[in-house]
């Protein structure tokens, strides 16, 4: 299989997701710059993390609008699927693929700290090598990292099991102390209706490494790895 993995001005994480795809997979992974249309035959994309077009206006509000996000939102309507991660998952929500809102946390602050993740549903993708009962230590690394939408979209979320990701504490309760930026209900990650399309703040591709003194990013990637060896097979 291959990986896509989109370039936009100002992102910053595309190297490092391609590293650890390639790293944990052992499966290609290729860039596709914004300016492009054709997806190169890619049968993932992924959206990375950074500041794409400097975060003007808001994040991903013009990063919907490059040539290769036609190509893109067309990919996932076709059923294919399309990660988005930090400034990726804003890019998604923009370009009306996933439900909600990025919005400024609530400490109106850049928060980049190790967060603590409990997995809501293991039935996907991106989720089925990973447990429900343990706690994840993923980093994150934003400004507009607080999930919003309205409580009737939550409702629809909860009931077609899309909230993927919580932020939890040590006891794996979704506390108030271990929401970082206000998410809410200490939402996370979440995905579409088809569960084809996934957004999430946190990063797995730095907690993906030894070296880095943490691999529970792995699982992430080897969940995608099981779908297309197994599922697929």
């Amino acid at each position: 299989m291959k990986f896509g993995v989109v370039v936009f001005p100002g992102s910053n994480c595309d190297q490092d997701l391609v590293n650890a795809i390639e790293r944990v997979t052992k499966q290609k992974a290729i860039k596709l710059w914004h300016k492009e249309t054709n997806l190169q035959e890619v049968d993932f994309v992924f959206l990375p993390g950074g500041f794409s077009y400097g975060d003007y206006l808001r994040s991903g509000s013009i990063a919907k609008l490059s040539p290769i996000m036609q190509s893109v939102v067309a990919f996932a309507n076709k059923g294919f699927p399309v990660m988005g991660i930090c400034n990726g998952f804003q890019i998604l929500c923009e370009s009306g693929l996933l439900p909600g809102a990025l919005l400024r946390n609530t400490n109106q602050k850049f928060i980049c700290q190790n967060s603590l993740l409990k997995v809501e549903n293991t039935k996907t993708i991106l989720t089925s090598q990973l447990q429900s009962n343990r706690r994840y230590k993923i980093p994150i690394a934003h400004g507009e990292g607080r999930f919003f939408a309205n409580p009737e979209t939550i409702a629809s979320m909860e009931a077609h099991q899309q909230i993927l990701f919580r932020y939890v504490d040590d006891n794996l309760e979704a506390s108030e102390q271990a929401n970082p930026n206000g998410s809410v209900k200490n939402i996370a990650g979440i995905c579409n209706t088809n569960k084809n399309v996934f957004g999430m703040m946190p990063h797995p591709e730095r907690a993906a490494d030894l070296a880095l003194n943490n691999q529970d990013g792995e699982g992430f990637f080897l969940s995608i790895l099981h779908h297309f060896e197994h599922e697929l097979a």
